[in-house]
Formats: C-alpha cells, structure tokens, sequence
C-alpha cells in the first residue's frame, strides 16, 4: 500500500514550502517555539486517540511511545522558553496545523479495527516525515538561540527514530 500524505502532514508540506504560509520568511524563536511545542502536542492528541481506539498491542504500544516521547520533549521545551523568557509566538503555520490535525482526528474517529490502525500509522510516518523535514530545512536553520537550536537538534534525531518506527509498524499492518 502506498504511503498517502495527510492532510496535517500536507499542510505541514504547503507551509514550509516557499510558497507557504511563512513562505521565504525565516520564522523567529518565539514562532519556531509554538510551532514545535504544537507539532508535539498534536501527536500526544493522535497518540491518546489511538491508545482509546486500537485493539493492536504493536499500534498502541507505538501510541504510547508517541506519547511519552513527545511529552518529554515538549516539557522540555516549555522549560526551555521559561528559562529564556522567551513568549512562543501563535502564527498561522501552529493555527494551519492544528485545523489539519482535527481533521484528520475527525477522520480516523469514523474508522476502526485494522482500518484505523493502518490510517493512524499511515498519518504518523507522513507526519513525521514531514516534520523531520521541516525541522532540517527550516526550523533548525532559522533558530537564533542556541539552546533552542540544540533542543530541535536533539527532537529530530528522536523523531527520524519515531518515524523508522512507524515505518516499521507499518510493514507489520500489511
């Protein structure tokens, strides 16, 4: 089965694309902050679905994994802003996220069984994909914060981990 982009993993796409919502505007720390903590909360929001919905043993423990993982990260990162006394910026890249992650909550709310464990494990490679991508090209780069730097350095090597793993989980749904 193919891998079919998502709608949040699209949006995510569209707005780090060129042409996107922050287009070739580099986006400062506060707005890379929000940003990030919003990609993590989302997952914590498709995890805790998951782990209400699927009967898998391999789906939710993989769920539970997410949640943990990205909980840590994102307290991290609350912590870090604390520490800096950095305010995270609401734009529209965290607002456009988030409308494409009900959605696709919406959307998997109507599946279940093996057809929303393959839906839900489909979204998280996309997404994480699309996020690790995003990280690499944009965020990361556009960080002028040292120690914000490092955190989303440290958050994409765990999230390509969390995105082989649901490749993984994926194969193993086939």
């Amino acid at each position: 089965m193919t891998i079919k982009l998502t709608s949040a993993a699209a949006a995510i796409a569209l707005l780090f694309s060129t042409g996107g919502a922050l287009g070739n505007d580099k986006p400062t720390d506060p707005q890379i902050a929000h940003i990030a903590y919003t990609a993590g909360v989302l997952d914590v929001e498709a995890a805790k679905q998951a782990i209400a919905t699927s009967k898998n043993k391999t789906v939710v423990e993989f769920a539970e994994s997410m949640l943990r993982d990205h909980e840590s990260v994102n307290k991290q990162a609350l912590d870090l802003v604390k520490k800096l006394n950095v305010t995270p910026e609401d734009n529209d890249t965290s607002k456009s996220l988030s409308q494409a992650a009900e959605a696709k909550r919406q959307e998997l709310a109507k599946l279940k069984g093996g057809e929303f464990d393959k839906a839900y494990i489909e979204h998280e490679v996309a997404y994480h994909k699309e996020v690790n991508g995003a990280l690499e090209t944009l965020l990361i780069p556009s960080a002028q914060n040292a120690e914000l730097k490092s955190l989303l350095e440290t958050g994409l090597k765990l999230f390509q981990g969390h995105q082989q793993h649901a490749e993984h989980v994926a194969a193993e749904l086939k």
